[in-house]
């Protein structure tokens, strides 16, 4: 089944946070992407390589109080922008799984995007005294994004001792997980639901 251009762009603008997202799930993996936060830039950008979405971010917020409402508030929006560009679902895989080397650092991710938001999370971050980002905060930006989304979301880390390699890890698995997910099934062009529904 082939595709008409699944895109979509969402706004957010708060007293806390302003971003604009633009996306396209048949894409090439091409992205543009300007956060504030360069760890998270460096993140989001394989994510857009490794899924094939082409993925266009602007986004700034009150980060002089710390980083949390601009990483979750992103998770937020590109989770909306995940739904919103699926559309009906109709003739997708609707499943997705990956499992994710990086150096040392190993994670599983499994997806399901079925429309009923669950999120499971199990990645214990290393503690370090310098730190490019605040690993914990990945947390909520997975949930924001599973929650926005409306998939059941399960990550999990099974070894790592670099958090810069756990974290790509984690995004990488992630993006791969997704493509297999929302890429399109031979079987079938319907609902993949004996709901008939998703």
């Amino acid at each position: 089944m082939k595709s008409n251009k699944r895109s979509c762009s969402v706004q957010r603008n708060t007293k806390e946070t302003q971003i604009k997202l633009s996306l396209t799930l048949d894409g090439k993996g091409k992205s543009k992407i300007k956060t504030t936060l360069p760890f998270l830039d460096h993140m989001l950008e394989l994510f857009s390589k490794h899924s094939g979405i082409d993925l266009l971010l602007e986004a700034k917020g009150d980060t002089h109080i710390d980083d949390h409402h601009l990483v979750e508030d992103i998770g937020i929006v590109l989770g909306e922008g995940l739904e919103k560009a699926l559309g009906n679902k109709k003739g997708i895989y609707r499943y997705g799984n990956f499992l994710l080397p990086m150096d040392e650092a190993l994670s599983y991710i499994v997806i399901d995007c079925g429309g009923r938001p669950y999120f499971e999370y199990s990645v214990p971050f290393k503690a370090q005294s310098k730190s490019p980002f605040g690993f914990e905060l990945f947390e909520d930006f997975f949930q924001a994004l599973a929650m926005n989304a409306k998939m059941n979301l399960h990550i999990h880390l099974l070894k790592g001792r670099n958090n810069h390699h756990i974290a790509e890890s984690l995004f990488k698995g992630f993006a791969k997980a997704l493509a297999q997910a929302i890429s399109y099934s031979k079987r079938g062009a319907g609902i993949p639901s004996t709901k008939g529904v998703l």
